[in-house]
C-alpha cells in the first residue's frame, strides 16, 4: 500500500524595492498598505492625496495584485497618466501601470462600451459628440421640434432619457402661444438641462421647474426637445459625454453577464476626488465594487463645492453606511501652508455641523498671520490689492506665485481695472476678462449706439440679439439708422409706422417693436447720458430674456451687469466710461512687456482655483451677502457648501493670506450699501486668527 503525501509549495518571499516607512508619514503609510476591504480615506487639502494613491496602487502591484485587476478612477485623464506613470518610476521602470485601468469616468465608460454597446442596441463603432457637435445636433432638434409645433394637448414625459419614447407619464402644456410670447432657450440651455437630469439621476422636468422656472409656459415643448434628442442619437449611434455614463450604468443593470465580467476583472477600485462625484458616477462604482468590497475612495468632503455641477455630497458622507465594515482614515498632516493660515482655515471650518471632524497640522515653520483688511470701498479694496502685489514682486515673490480669489467673477471688475491701469500682467482663469465677455460686450454696444448712433458694428451686435433678426435682417436696420442725420431723427424713423414693413420680415414684427422701444428708452434724454442707469435699465428688459435663453449662467451674468452699473456710475457720462472702457481694455491686453507668459498674477473664482496653489492669495470681497453669497444664505446646507468654499480660498495660500473687503460700496442710485467682514471671520471667538489691517485713508472700521 502506497500513501501519498503532497509538498505545498512556499510562498516566495516578497521584497519590496520600496521604503515605505522612510517616504510616508504614518497617516498616509496607513493608507497605503492597508489590507482588503472598503475604505474611506478622508484627505484634507496639502495633505499629499496624489501621493498617496500613487503609492497605493504600486503597493498592490508589489503585493501581486494582476495590474489588470486594478481601476482608478480620476478626474482628469492627466491625472491618472501622472499618478500612473510615477507608479511605473516607483516600481523600478516597470510599465506594469500599463495595464491598469485608469482615468476619468468618461474615459474608462467609452472603453467598457465599446467591447459590450452591441448589448444596449449600439454598434461598437459608435461615435462620441463632443461640446461643439452636441449643440449643433441638439440645435437641429430645437429647429424642427419648435419649427413643427402644433400645440396638441399632451406628449410623452421623458421618463427616462435611456429610454426616449418612454409613455409612463403625460403632460399637459401651453402651445404656439405661448411660444410666441418668449425666446425659445437655445441649445447649449436644453443641453445643460438634460445634463443635469442625467447627472442627479432626476426627472426631466423637475430639473426644468427648479433651474429655469421662466421656461414653465413652454416646458412641454422643451421636453419634447430633449426626447427627440435622446432619440435622434440613438438613431444616429451617437453618445455625448453624458451617455457613456447613462449606458455604462444601464448596462451594469440591464445585463448580468457583463456586470459580473466587469465586477469579475476589477478587484480593486480607486477614486480620487470622490467628494465631486455625482450620483450617477457613484452608481456605478456602487455596481462594480460592492460585490468585492475593495473600494477604495479619497477626497475631503470640506471640499465638496460643486453641487452646482451636480457633485452629490450625500456620496461621501453616506460612504461607510453603503459598505459596511468600511475603515476610515485621515491625511491631516498638511505640507503647503504656514501654521497660521492653517489655525483659520481650521477654525472656520469646524463651525460645520455636516463633516468628518479633523484638524490640518502644518509641518512648516510659523510665519504671519492671515490679515483682515477693511477698505473704504471696491476701488480702495482694489488699490490696496494691486500696490500690495507690486510689493510681493519686489520683495521677491514671483507674480506668478500670486492669485486673486473671489467667490463670483463679477467682484473681479475693479481689481481688472486696477492691475490694467498699473501695468501688472495677469490671466482671468474664471473665464475672459471681464470687458470681453459676450454679455459685458452686448450691454457696451448699447451704450455705444445712443453715445454714437453711427456706430455700425454695435448697431449690427445689438439688433442681431433680437428673436429673428439675422445677418441680412441686420443689415437692412442699419442701413435704415445710417440714413438719419442724428440720433433725434432715428427716433423719428422708428416713430414712422411704415417703417417696419419696408425694412423687416413680417417674423421679426415682434422684435422690430422691442429695438424701437429700447433705443427710445436708453436715448431719453434724462437717461441719455447716464451710463450706470442705462445699464440697469438693459438688465431690468428684454435682454434678460436673452441671456436666459442663450446662457445656463444666466444669473451670474445678471450679476456682472449689476457689478458694471455700480462701476459706471463714478463717471460723469456714457461717453466717459465708454472712453475709459476702451481705454482699459486696451492696457489689459498689453502684458507689460513681460516675455515671460507665466509670469500673471492669476485671478480666479474659488471654484476654479481648487486643486491650485500659490505662495500669496488675496480673497477680495470677503464681506457678508458677498462672501456667503445672499443666496448661501437661504438654508443650513448652501450655508455649509459657502463656508466649504471659504475653506477651500484659504487653503489655497502657502505663505500669504490676505482677506480684503470693502466697508462701503455706492450702488448706481447713489445708495451707499455697508459692509461688515464675512460672517466666518466675524463669528469666530476670541482670541481671532487674524490680525486687522487698517489702511491709511481709511475711515473707522467697525469691527
Amino acid at each position: 500500500m502506497t500513501r501519498s503525501y503532497r509538498i505545498h509549495a512556499t510562498e516566495p518571499t516578497r521584497t519590496s524595492r520600496l521604503d515605505y516607512a522612510r517616504e510616508l508619514n504614518e497617516e498616509q503609510r496607513a493608507v497605503v498598505t492597508r489590507g482588503e476591504g472598503p475604505a474611506l480615506v478622508i484627505a484634507g487639502a496639502g495633505s499629499g492625496k496624489t501621493r498617496t494613491i500613487t503609492w497605493r496602487v504600486a503597493w498592490l502591484i508589489e503585493q501581486g495584485v494582476p495590474p489588470a485587476s486594478i481601476l482608478l478612477m480620476t478626474f482628469t485623464n492627466k491625472a491618472a497618466r501622472e499618478m500612473l506613470s510615477r507608479v511605473d518610476s516607483l516600481l523600478g521602470g516597470s510599465d506594469a501601470s500599463h495595464r491598469v485601468m485608469g482615468g476619468t469616468f468618461h474615459h474608462v465608460g467609452n472603453v467598457l462600451l465599446r467591447r459590450h454597446a452591441d448589448q444596449i442596441g449600439f454598434s461598437k463603432s459608435f461615435s462620441i459628440l463632443d461640446p461643439e457637435d452636441r449643440n449643433d445636433l441638439l440645435q437641429s432638434v430645437v429647429g424642427e421640434c419648435s419649427a413643427g409645433w402644433a400645440a396638441p394637448r399632451g406628449t410623452p414625459a421623458l421618463a427616462s432619457l435611456a429610454d426616449p419614447v418612454g409613455q409612463k407619464d403625460r403632460v399637459e402644456f401651453a402651445g404656439k402661444d405661448a411660444l410666441t410670447e418668449r425666446r425659445f432657450p437655445q441649445a447649449s440651455v436644453i443641453g445643460g438641462l438634460i445634463s443635469d437630469a442625467i447627472n442627479r439621476q432626476k426627472n426631466f422636468s423637475d430639473v426644468l421647474r427648479e433651474q429655469q422656472p421662466w421656461f414653465e409656459p413652454i416646458a412641454g415643448l422643451v421636453q419634447e426637445v430633449a426626447v427627440a434628442f435622446a432619440k435622434r442619437k440613438r438613431e444616429r449611434q451617437l453618445m455625448d459625454f453624458d451617455d457613456l455614463l447613462l449606458h455604462w450604468k444601464t448596462l451594469l443593470e440591464t445585463n448580468e453577464s457583463v456586470r459580473e465580467q466587469m465586477r469579475d476583472r476589477f478587484r480593486h477600485v480607486l477614486v480620487d476626488e470622490y467628494q465631486d462625484t455625482n450620483k450617477l458616477q457613484a452608481d456605478i462604482i456602487d455596481a462594480i465594487g460592492a460585490p468585492s468590497g475593495n473600494v477604495m475612495v479619497v477626497g475631503d468632503d470640506c471640499q465638496s463645492i460643486y453641487s452646482f455641477r451636480g457633485a452629490h455630497f450625500a456620496n461621501i458622507m453616506e460612504f461607510s453606511s453603503r459598505y459596511p465594515g468600511c475603515s476610515e482614515h485621515r491625511l491631516e498632516t498638511n505640507y503647503r501652508s504656514t501654521p497660521e493660515i492653517l489655525n483659520l482655515a481650521n477654525r472656520v471650518i469646524e463651525v460645520n455641523a455636516n463633516q468628518f471632524p479633523k484638524v490640518l497640522r502644518a509641518s512648516r515653520p510659523s510665519g504671519d498671520k492671515p490679515g483682515l483688511v477693511p477698505a473704504r470701498d471696491p476701488k480702495q479694496q482694489a488699490e490696496f490689492v494691486a500696490q500690495r502685489i507690486l510689493e510681493l514682486r519686489d520683495q521677491g515673490t514671483p507674480l506668478a506665485e500670486i492669485a486673486v480669489l473671489y467667490r463670483n467673477h463679477a467682484h473681479s471688475l475693479e481689481v481688472q481695472v486696477e492691475m490694467a491701469r498699473r501695468g501688472i500682467p495677469f490671466e482671468v482663469r474664471s473665464g475672459l476678462r471681464f470687458f470681453e465677455r459676450a454679455h459685458v460686450k452686448d450691454v457696451l454696444c448699447h451704450l455705444r449706439i445712443v453715445s454714437n448712433p453711427m456706430d455700425e458694428v454695435a448697431w449690427i451686435r445689438v439688433v442681431r440679439l433680437f428673436p429673428k433678426i439675422g445677418t441680412a435682417t441686420a443689415e437692412r436696420i442699419w442701413r435704415f439708422v445710417a440714413g438719419a442725420a442724428d440720433g433725434a431723427e432715428i427716433t423719428r424713423r422708428f416713430a414712422d409706422p411704415s417703417a417696419e414693413q419696408d425694412v423687416v420680415p413680417a417674423a421679426a414684427r415682434a422684435s422690430w417693436t422691442r429695438i424701437r422701444e429700447t433705443w427710445n428708452r436708453l436715448s431719453d434724454p434724462r437717461v441719455a447720458t447716464r451710463a450706470a442707469e442705462q445699464i440697469a435699465m438693459i438688465a431690468a428688459g428684454d435682454y434678460a430674456d436673452s441671456l436666459r435663453s442663450r446662457f445656463t449662467d444666466a444669473s451670474s451674468r445678471l450679476e456682472d451687469l449689476e457689478r458694471l452699473a455700480s462701476f459706471a456710475a463714478s463717471y460723469p457720462d456714457t461717453g466717459a466710461f465708454l472712453a475709459e472702457v476702451t481705454l482699459l481694455t486696451e492696457l489689459a491686453d498689453d502684458d507689460g512687456g513681460d516675455p515671460d507668459p507665466e509670469s500673471k498674477v492669476t485671478l480666479s473664482t474659488v471654484h476654479r482655483a481648487k486643486g491650485l496653489e500659490w505662495g500669496a492669495v488675496f480673497v477680495i470681497w470677503s464681506a457678508d451677502g458677498q462672501f456667503p453669497s445672499v443666496w448661501g444664505q437661504r438654508e443650513e446646507e448652501g450655508l455649509e457648501e459657502e463656508r466649504r468654499l471659504f475653506y477651500v480660498a484659504t487653503t489655497r495660500a502657502k505663505n500669504e493670506l490676505s482677506l480684503v473687503y470693502p466697508v462701503s460700496d455706492t450702488k448706481r442710485d447713489g445708495r451707499a450699501i455697508p459692509y461688515r467682514p464675512s460672517r466666518f471671520l466675524a463669528d469666530l471667538a476670541a482670541p481671532v486668527p487674524y490680525e486687522w489691517w487698517k489702511l491709511e485713508d481709511d475711515m473707522e472700521i467697525p469691527r
